[in-house]
């Protein structure tokens, strides 16, 4: 996703555009719509690539029902709220230049209410001279002004009432899947303004977003971490981990890769030590159970060493919330099986402030148009390492691969303004409200 766009939607009234970039940062005051623009950015992934009605509720974002979800003051309440993105379509060439080209998708969403909670009525796919909406009673297609409108009931039962996928629509309702799979409509169907030459174009532009897949995939669904992480225990027991977005399953993780997966378990356990010894929280890592079978209990222990001496290793339990905080974080990041897409609050999160700066250049490190990393942070150390990385060149990031999104309140709404960094690391285009508390405090420091 490279632009996201808000109307309606909790505290933003007027449309808002938010330009997303490999590493995007989230800033500005408590209450402000940051978690909802996170919220709304798994929802945008979910219906446009899943076809999945977004629960608003699920963790770890519980935004409640329409009524709380849609814009209202006083008496005035909207019907409807909209989203949408830009998606970007690289070449390979690009990709592995770490530079964006290619033709841009738009994706846009209208949410309406049903049985009290938001429910996608309308999306439109489109690109250049080319549109696809499916709305709840039809399909309309377009390209260069030719127009065809085809009935949803064309497309069958669908499961569970939800919108099937638009590639999936589109091709049911087409018949241009092959020529061997033409079929002549019988009865009430489209118009005949869209020729076969404009169909194979409305085709290439679902391939073009699908990254052409003819079936329905999953796809990795963004992670979306909590605020607060789960708490440490002296021992645990193994179960099967499901993720979540408090990390309670990270240390049966790390456990079965390490019985079952050496190699994996060592190529992240050194990644891991990498980040605590730069971080300051711990130089190893290490996995003790307490049995010789699969199923007995374990302990994390780690150990933080003192100049030549290594240290005694220690219940993870037993060295304060920094090490359980991070954990989670760290091991979604690291691991080798990783989404597209973070969506991360406060990652910093009871850390020291060396902490919290290793965590800045840990997003660096990893982010990339391939993998965007979305975080809502309140720390300055974490930002400030960010500029300065991109400043003294320490990855291969870039100014223009890293956005800074501040949300000020304006009223009782909040508008979003998109900053950019220069070269040398300096924020650029920043309104006037931007760091106006930090300069105060520090003007009172020094006695101005």
């Amino acid at each position: 996703m490279k632009l996201v766009t808000l109307k309606n939607y909790r505290c933003f009234r007027e449309e808002q555009e938010a330009r997303l970039a490999p590493l995007t940062l989230l800033v500005g005051e408590n209450s402000t719509g940051k978690t909802s623009f996170l919220a709304m950015v798994r929802a945008l992934w979910q219906v446009g690539f899943e076809s999945i009605v977004p629960d608003f509720q699920e963790p770890p974002y519980d935004l409640g029902a329409f009524r709380e979800i849609v814009y209202s003051r006083s008496r005035n309440r909207a019907q409807s709220f909209e989203a949408s993105f830009d998606k970007l379509i690289n070449t390979r060439r690009a990709r592995e230049q770490r530079r964006p080209t290619g033709q841009s998708t738009a994706f846009a969403v209208t949410f309406e209410p049903r049985d009290g909670f938001p429910y996608p009525t309308k999306r439109r796919l489109t690109s250049g001279n080319k549109l696809i909406e499916v709305r709840e009673k039809d399909i309309r297609l377009s390209v260069s002004g030719r127009e065809a409108c085809i009935p949803r009931r064309w497309s069958g039962q669908l499961e569970d009432d939800r919108l099937a996928p638009l590639w999936v629509i589109v091709r049911r309702n087409l018949w241009v899947d092959s020529p061997e799979d033409q079929q002549e409509p019988t009865g009430e169907g489209p118009g005949e303004s869209l020729n076969r030459e404009d169909m194979e174009q409305i085709l290439s532009l679902v391939n073009a977003f699908d990254g052409g897949s003819r079936v329905r995939r999953h796809r990795n669904l963004p992670f979306a971490g909590a605020p607060v992480r789960s708490t440490p225990r002296r021992t645990y027991d193994p179960a099967r981990p499901f993720q979540d977005p408090s990390g309670e399953y990270i240390p049966t993780l790390l456990m079965n890769l390490s019985r079952r997966d050496p190699k994996e378990w060592e190529r992240l356990k050194y990644a891991l030590e990498e980040f605590g010894h730069s971080s300051g929280l711990f130089d190893e890592i290490s996995i003790e159970s307490l049995g010789r079978t699969e199923g007995s209990p374990f302990q994390l222990h780690v150990r933080k060493s003192a100049g030549r001496s290594r240290g005694a290793k220690r219940n993870v339990i037993d060295v304060g919330y920094g090490v359980s905080q991070a954990l989670p974080i760290l091991t979604e990041l690291l691991r080798k099986e990783q989404p597209s897409m973070f969506l991360l609050q406060q990652p910093e999160v009871h850390l020291h402030p060396t902490a919290q700066a290793a965590l800045g250049s840990l997003f660096c490190k990893i982010a990339s148009w391939d993998r965007q990393i979305i975080v809502e942070t309140h720390s300055d150390y974490i930002l400030d390492r960010v500029r300065m990385d991109i400043r003294d060149q320490k990855t291969d990031l870039t100014a223009d691969d890293v956005s800074i999104l501040y949300f000020e309140p304006d009223g009782q709404d909040v508008k979003i303004h998109s900053l950019t960094l220069d070269e040398n690391g300096n924020v650029m285009n920043a309104p006037p409200g931007y760091r106006r508390f930090f300069m105060e405090e520090m003007r009172r420091s020094i006695g101005i």
